[in-house]
């Protein structure tokens, strides 16, 4: 059996501290962006009723693609999905 030295013991409790303040981090972003995408699937309603009530369609297909295309160069291919995923909660399937 291996026993801890002091240090051993004292780089994991750092290891530790520094995981629980990553997750912290991780968390208070993770709410950061739950809220903003709150704020766009409010945004976007807005624009698809005002769309609507001007005769329009509750979708512009050309927005949408500069939306994924916007997304996959910053993020890459991940990105896009994202944006998929963006786009279906501030409009619905179509």
């Amino acid at each position: 059996m291996t026993t801890a030295t002091p240090q051993t013991a004292t780089a994991h409790t750092e290891s530790e501290r520094t995981i629980d303040d990553a997750r912290e981090r991780i968390d208070a972003l993770d709410d950061r962006i739950i809220g903003l995408v709150q704020e766009r699937m409010a945004v976007s309603a807005v624009v698809q009723q005002t769309r609507i009530a001007s005769g329009g369609r509750r979708v512009s297909l050309s927005r949408e693609m500069e939306i994924l295309g916007r997304y996959r160069d910053a993020l890459g291919k991940p990105g896009t999905a994202l944006a998929m995923t963006l786009l279906e909660l501030c409009r619905g399937r179509i």
